[in-house]
C-alpha cells in the first residue's frame, strides 16, 4: 500500500502505462497478421500452380504469328580458290493485307477448390500477298517459286481443334504440322503453296483455337486489322499497341486494332541472314489481351489483411476509451484475446472464400467476429449500451473495409478519406479529456 501511495503522489500515470502496454500489444499482433499474409500468399501460389497445370492440359497462352510466305533461293559464288560454291537462303515475304477476326468465348474449369479461366475461339485470317517484288541480291542462281510455303505460327499447338485448310486463291490446301522456319516461327503449321512471280494471291484460314489467360497477335501485314469480340467482361489490353476502338459491357467486349508497317521495326521482306534481328522486333510488336479476374479472392484477402493493423488499433482504442471514461478495468490478456479474434477474421475469410463467393465469406466472417467480440464486451463493459456502441462501430469498420475492397481505381482515395474521418471523430470525442489528470482506479 505504501508503494502504491508513493506512485499516486508522484508523476506516475497508470493511464500512460496502460496505453504503452496496448501499443506494445498492437505491435506484437503484427506477428500473427504477418503469418496470415504468408498463408494467403501460399494459397495464392497454390492457385497459380493449379492454373498453370490446367492451362498446360487445356492450352496455354496463344500467340498468332503469320502467315509468312517463304521462298527458297539458291545462290552461287566463287571462293578464294576459284571454285564454285552453292548455298541456299530463305526469302521471307509478309502479307500486304492481313485481317484477323476473332470470337472468343471464356469459360471456367474447376480443379479441386480452384477455378481456372480458359477460352475457346474462332479465329479467321484473310488477306493477300503481292508478288510483284524483285529480290535484288547478287549471285542469285535460282528462286524456287515451286517450293514456296506459308507458315502460320501458333504458340501452343494442342489448342488447335480443327483440321486447318487454307484457301489460296481458288485452291484449298491442308496444313501440315510443324514449322520449317523455326528461326522465325518456333511453333506452327506449314502450308505448301503454288506461286508465280508477279501475281497476287488471296488467302483465307479459319481456326478453332483453345487457350487460356492471354490471346495475342503479331502485326505482320503492311496493314494489319484485328477485330475481337468476347463474352469476357474484364479484359486487360496488353502489348505494344492498344485498341483503336473498344467497348466493354456486362455482356462482354469488342476491340479493334489497326497497325501499319510503319508502326513496327521490321520490313515486309528479308533473307535468312537477318532473320534473328527481325524475330526480336516481331516479338516486341506483340499485342492482344489478357482474360483476367480483375481482383480475385486472394488479392482481396491480401488487401484486407493490410488493413489489419487499422482494425486492431481502432478496436483497442474503443476498449481503451471505455476503460478510462467508464472507469472499467480491462486486463491486457483480454485485449490480447480481442486482438486474436480480429486476426482470426482473415483466416475465416480466406478459408470460406475458397469454397464460396468472396462477398458471402466476408459477411459470414465479419458477423462471426463482430458477434464474438460484442458478446465478450458485455462481460467486460457491464453496460449494454456500450456493447451496442462497440458493435455498431465494428460494423462500420467492416463495412468500410468491404467497400474499399470492391473499389479498384478509387480504393486509395476512399481509404484515405475514411481514415481521416475516423481520426477526426476520435479527436472530437476525446477533445475534453484531461490526460494529465486522468487516472485509472487502482483499488
Amino acid at each position: 500500500m505504501e508503494h502504491i501511495d508513493k506512485m499516486k503522489n508522484s508523476n506516475f500515470n497508470p493511464v500512460m502505462v496502460k496505453l504503452a502496454i496496448i501499443i506494445v500489444m498492437i505491435l506484437l499482433l503484427l506477428i500473427p497478421v504477418s503469418m496470415i499474409k504468408s498463408i494467403i500468399t501460399e494459397r495464392e501460389s497454390q492457385n497459380e500452380l493449379v492454373t498453370e497445370h490446367v492451362s498446360s492440359k487445356w492450352a496455354d497462352k496463344q500467340e498468332i504469328k503469320g502467315p509468312i510466305l517463304t521462298i527458297p533461293v539458291s545462290f552461287q559464288t566463287i571462293d578464294k580458290e576459284g571454285q564454285l560454291f552453292n548455298y541456299e537462303k530463305n526469302w521471307y515475304i509478309l502479307p500486304d493485307q492481313l485481317n484477323i477476326k476473332g470470337d472468343v468465348s471464356s469459360k471456367s474449369l474447376e480443379k479441386s477448390i480452384y477455378e481456372v479461366i480458359v477460352y475457346g475461339s474462332i479465329i479467321e485470317l484473310d488477306g493477300h500477298f503481292d508478288l510483284k517484288k524483285n529480290l535484288n541480291e547478287p549471285q542469285i542462281k535460282e528462286i524456287h517459286y515451286d517450293n514456296a510455303f506459308l507458315t502460320i505460327g501458333v504458340s501452343d499447338l494442342k489448342g488447335i481443334k480443327n483440321q486447318l485448310k487454307l484457301h489460296w486463291n481458288d485452291e484449298a490446301i491442308l496444313a501440315q504440322p510443324g514449322s520449317q522456319i523455326q528461326g522465325v516461327v518456333k511453333k506452327g503449321v506449314t502450308v505448301p503453296v503454288k506461286i508465280q512471280q508477279g501475281e497476287n494471291y488471296n488467302f483465307k484460314l479459319k481456326m478453332d483455337l483453345q487457350g487460356s489467360q492471354n490471346l495475342s497477335f503479331i502485326p505482320l501485314g503492311a496493314t494489319t486489322n484485328v477485330d475481337i469480340t468476347s463474352n469476357w467482361t474484364a479484359p486487360s489490353f496488353v502489348g505494344n499497341f492498344l485498341p483503336d476502338n473498344r467497348e466493354i459491357s456486362s455482356e462482354g467486349f469488342t476491340a479493334s486494332w489497326k497497325v501499319l508497317q510503319l508502326n513496327r521495326n521490321f520490313p515486309q521482306e528479308w533473307l535468312d541472314d537477318r532473320a534473328n534481328n527481325h524475330q526480336l522486333y516481331m516479338d516486341q510488336s506483340r499485342f492482344g489481351m489478357d482474360l483476367i479476374v480483375p481482383l480475385d479472392d486472394y488479392q482481396k484477402a491480401m488487401r484486407s489483411s493490410k488493413y489489419g493493423i487499422m482494425t486492431i488499433a481502432l478496436t483497442f482504442l474503443i476498449f481503451f476509451l471505455v476503460e478510462i471514461m467508464n472507469k472499467t478495468r480491462i486486463h491486457p490478456l483480454q485485449y490480447a484475446m480481442v486482438g486474436l479474434a480480429l486476426c482470426l477474421f482473415y483466416i475465416l475469410l480466406v478459408s470460406i472464400s475458397e469454397h464460396s463467393n468472396f462477398n458471402f465469406a466476408f459477411g459470414i466472417s465479419s458477423v462471426g467476429i463482430i458477434g464474438m467480440i460484442s458478446l465478450y464486451s458485455l462481460t467486460l463493459f457491464k453496460n449494454k449500451k456500450l456493447s451496442l456502441m462497440l458493435s455498431l462501430i465494428l460494423i462500420g469498420i467492416y463495412c468500410f473495409l468491404f467497400t474499399t475492397l470492391q473499389m479498384v481505381d478509387y480504393a486509395l482515395l476512399l481509404g484515405g478519406i475514411g481514415l481521416t474521418i475516423i481520426l477526426g471523430a476520435t479527436m472530437f470525442y476525446t477533445r475534453k479529456i484531461n490526460w494529465y489528470q486522468l487516472q485509472i482506479d487502482t483499488n
